[in-house]
């Protein structure tokens, strides 16, 4: 069996390719140094592909350069990484663009999605592989037909979900095939938590990034399919549909689930039908905060009239608490939820409305510190002290959990079974510094997907997702190589 080897290789200063060495050199460009890049790159120069079967014994140097906007941030993501160099990159510059696309082989884009059909036209016009952790929207799918043309491959959805979720699904929904059975159910949950010693607030959950995002997610519609029958939720009840879920593998995890946007997207996708969900904890309480207009996205007279209230006197007014002298106002844990249930915010349920006001005294809401400006809205009020009081230590560890469940009936024998699939993966600290899963989950999966491209595994063009065998069994195998544990049982 041979194996291929990539060994650590330099690139100078100027991003540009040394000549000096007579093995083969690869090279591989990384736009954007947010915090999924630096797995990335990590697993790129260091050559920590254990398990990876080549066809080939020659060595690659593989050669990093990370673009970014701000130069510090790429220079404090390849610090210590002596074959990787940062440089300063604005992907809206056509021409800086295509300088640096044109020095490499591969392009890996973790910019925001707005920005990657730009990125892949230039990667089309110079006939270099791309590679995005970002769903693949319309305006990605429309350029897979000049990217065959081209020759090239821009693999999309190469993350966490998107991403490892596709290669498990597949995996198990192709091996059930081969065994010529038949799904009839698929059930996928994924979410990133805080771990267990972290989860140490009301909500028992923290954010590794800004919360607007993944508030604004639990306010998104859903639809999806279960027992044949379409199933369509509000987004304003989205939190109100959560149902309690249990892993039996993992006892002590007590989670909610809720549903994720279209999931009978999947349904072609996948050559299937199913229902697919987002693993979060505290939908009861961010529930009753959405109904108590925490949430609330349009400007308020009082965040914008000039004068700025304290927080204190923006919960008075928002839960509709009248006090001659604001400031002296007796706000406690229980009168937050008497309040709370006398306006119907938590349906008449005691235990959610203390739940939510422990959560509403924790943030901060009833002390007196004045608003910044920068909120106008409920929402950016919300946020900012979700931000500030729901962040992660410097060595909590957040972890990532991936679960997936497929019923499949085999028609010639008449029996059923049910797979699952489970992915457990916490932040690590090295050098006394975190790294944390969701990091991992993402920036790794797009750094493999750039190998597979570099060697050459991946023989299909135009637009893909992993959800192909000659990208998901390679991509699983070096993740599992790399340390990723996936569980697999079959009942």
């Amino acid at each position: 069996m041979n194996r291929t080897s990539l060994v650590v290789g330099k690139v100078d200063s100027s991003g540009v390719m040394n000549e000096d060495s007579a093995k083969k050199k690869t090279s591989v460009l990384i736009l954007g140094a947010g915090r999924v890049c630096q797995p990335a790159v990590q697993l790129l120069v260091s050559g920590s592909c254990r398990g990876f079967d080549s066809d080939r014994e020659e060595e690659n140097e593989i050669q990093v350069i990370v673009g970014s906007l701000f130069l510090k941030e790429a220079e404090e993501i390849v610090e210590g990484s002596p074959n990787a160099t940062a440089v300063q990159l604005d992907v809206k510059d056509h021409a800086s663009l295509y300088e640096w696309v044109s020095q490499v082989e591969v392009v890996i884009s973790l910019l925001p999605a707005m920005f990657h059909a730009n990125v892949a036209s230039v990667c089309i016009e110079l006939k270099k592989h791309l590679v995005t952790a970002s769903y693949v929207d319309e305006n990605m799918s429309q350029l897979n037909d000049i990217a065959k043309e081209a020759g090239i491959t821009i693999l999309g959805e190469m993350g966490l979900d998107p991403g490892i979720d596709h290669m498990m699904a597949m995996k198990m929904i192709d091996e059930a095939h081969q065994r010529k059975g038949t799904i009839r159910s698929f059930a996928s949950y994924c979410g990133g938590l805080p771990s267990p010693a972290a989860a140490n607030n009301p909500l028992a959950y923290k954010f590794s990034w800004n919360p607007a995002g993944a508030i604004r997610a639990g306010r998104n519609p859903a639809i999806y399919k279960a027992k044949n029958e379409i199933k369509y939720i509000d987004g304003k009840q989205l939190y109100d549909s959560a149902s309690k879920f249990r892993i039996s593998e993992l006892p002590a995890f007590a989670l909610e689930c809720i549903p994720n946007r279209n999931s009978l997207i999947y349904g072609d996708l996948y050559c299937i039908s199913h229902e697919a969900a987002t693993v979060f904890r505290f939908s009861e309480i961010m529930g009753a905060l959405a109904r108590a207009g925490f949430f609330d996205s349009e400007a308020q007279s009082i965040l914008t009239n000039g004068q700025r209230p304290t927080f204190r006197r923006f919960l008075l007014e928002l839960l509709k608490i009248k006090y001659e002298d604001p400031y002296e106002a007796p706000l406690t844990e229980k009168g937050i939820a008497e309040q709370l249930v006398r306006l119907g915010h938590c349906e008449g349920n005691r235990t959610t409305a203390l739940r939510t006001a422990k959560t509403i005294i924790f943030l901060g809401l009833h002390e007196r510190a004045e608003i910044p400006p920068t909120c106008q809205t409920p929402f950016d009020v919300t946020c900012h002290l979700m931000e500030e009081k729901l962040a992660y230590a410097s060595t909590e560890q957040d972890m990532v959990l991936l679960h997936h469940e497929v019923e499949v009936e085999y028609p010639e024998t008449q029996l059923s079974e049910t797979h699952k699939a489970t992915l457990l993966e916490f932040g690590k600290i090295e050098n006394g510094k975190m790294t944390t899963a969701m990091a991992l989950t993402v920036g790794i999966p797009a750094a493999i997907g750039a190998l597979l491209l570099l060697q050459d595994k991946i023989k299909m063009r135009g637009v893909l997702r992993p959800i192909h065998p000659e990208v998901y069994l390679p991509a699983l195998e070096i993740l599992q190589a790399y340390g990723f544990k996936i569980i697999e049982k079959i009942e």
